[in-house]
């Protein structure tokens, strides 16, 4: 988790993510500082509720969204969005149908906000960036893909153990009834889990 930046800062962090992409001009870079429109939203406020039309799109500066779903009344997480990560609703791009999940803040939060609109301009301006963000675009959508098929051939063990690999700083910011959520087990499943994981020595916990 980054500390609290300036806008300046942010507006750095912002341009070196496409610059990562594919390298920038001098003035592709600046407008990118010019177009990014900053949002904070607090812990607990939603950005999105299940049901809503999303038309907009969310790069996390600073903070932690977490996505979940009501099932039988009971909130099922099946995401976290932290920072330099895209919040993107799949569903809605191009066809604006109902979102059929909710993101809230987990923590005080800061994104760079886009939409369709905003991004035919800057195309206009530089038709490269089209590209830029069909790229981006589809790096969401895989990484999505892998996240789905995981859950779908993982077992609760092996999940954990990618996410104490691949995102070790969720397992200090998340509660363990969300992590537990998130993996598709129960609090207590999670909990017995990983005293089996540091009894065995399999993975040093954290």
């Amino acid at each position: 988790m980054h500390d609290s930046e300036s806008l300046p800062e942010l507006q750095a962090r912002f341009v070196q993510h496409f610059s990562k992409i594919s390298p920038l001009s001098a003035e592709e870079a600046e407008a990118i500082r010019e177009s990014m429109l900053c949002a904070h939203i607090k812990r607990g406020e939603f950005l999105l509720r299940e049901g809503q039309i999303s038309i907009d799109t969310y790069f996390v500066l600073q903070g932690c969204i977490r996505q979940y779903s009501l099932v039988d009344g009971e909130e099922k997480t099946t995401d976290f969005f932290t920072e330099d990560q895209w919040a993107i609703s799949m569903n809605g791009l191009g066809q604006y149908q109902s979102a059929i999940y909710n993101w809230v803040a987990h923590e005080d939060t800061v994104v760079a906000m886009g939409n369709e609109v905003q991004a035919k301009l800057i195309f206009q301006r530089f038709p490269r960036f089209e590209t830029i963000s069909r790229q981006v675009m589809e790096a969401v959508f895989v990484a999505q893909q892998h996240k789905m098929t995981s859950f779908m051939t993982d077992t609760p063990e092996q999940r954990y153990l990618k996410l104490i690999a691949e995102r070790p700083d969720l397992v200090q910011r998340i509660p363990q009834y969300q992590l537990a959520s998130y993996i598709g087990i129960k609090p207590e499943s999670l909990s017995r889990l990983r005293k089996r994981l540091a009894k065995g020595g399999e993975q040093r916990l954290p």
